[in-house]
């Protein structure tokens, strides 16, 4: 199945340098689709994912691969900080401790996952969540939905 994609450029990115693309941080919006584009839209939130992907698996893209999201702020990750200068962000819409993720996110995810695998050379190994690279800070994905996700990132 091949879920509707479309673009709403955010004004919350950096251009330089190129972004590495070693992996991605999976995250939750908490809020709802609509309501999460609005804000990553607003310069002053200062806060964008490169995809966000709704619950019925429709994805918006909202920052180009080759540019830095502004989506993980102060964490670490495989010994490296400023994860959002090589992981790229891609959140699912709503909040994971409210509600499990849909089936067709995660089918949107893996979507969105297959093409950058190949061309990036990924492994299971540089996938992660925001809760993982800021531990105490972050809270997303609840544990719960994030076994499911790095159950369907194994599977590559």
């Amino acid at each position: 199945m091949s879920f509707p994609e479309f673009e709403k450029p955010s004004p919350n990115f950096s251009s330089s340098p190129v972004h590495e693309r070693l992996g991605v941080v999976f995250h939750h919006s908490v809020r709802p689709f609509e309501d999460t584009i609005a804000r990553m839209l607003d310069p002053a939130s200062e806060v964008s994912y490169h995809a966000l992907i709704a619950i019925d698996g429709t994805r918006c893209t909202l920052v180009r691969d080759e540019a830095i999201a502004w989506h993980a702020g102060a964490s670490v990750f495989q010994g490296r900080t400023r994860c959002n200068d090589f992981l790229l962000g891609l959140a699912f819409a709503g909040d994971t401790y409210a509600m499990p993720l849909a089936s067709a996110q995660l089918d949107s995810a893996r979507e969105w996952l297959t093409p950058r695998w190949a061309r990036f050379g990924w492994t299971a190994e540089w996938m992660t969540d925001h809760r993982q690279i800021s531990p105490g800070r972050k809270d997303d994905l609840n544990p719960m939905e994030w076994s499911r996700v790095a159950a369907m990132v194994r599977s590559f």
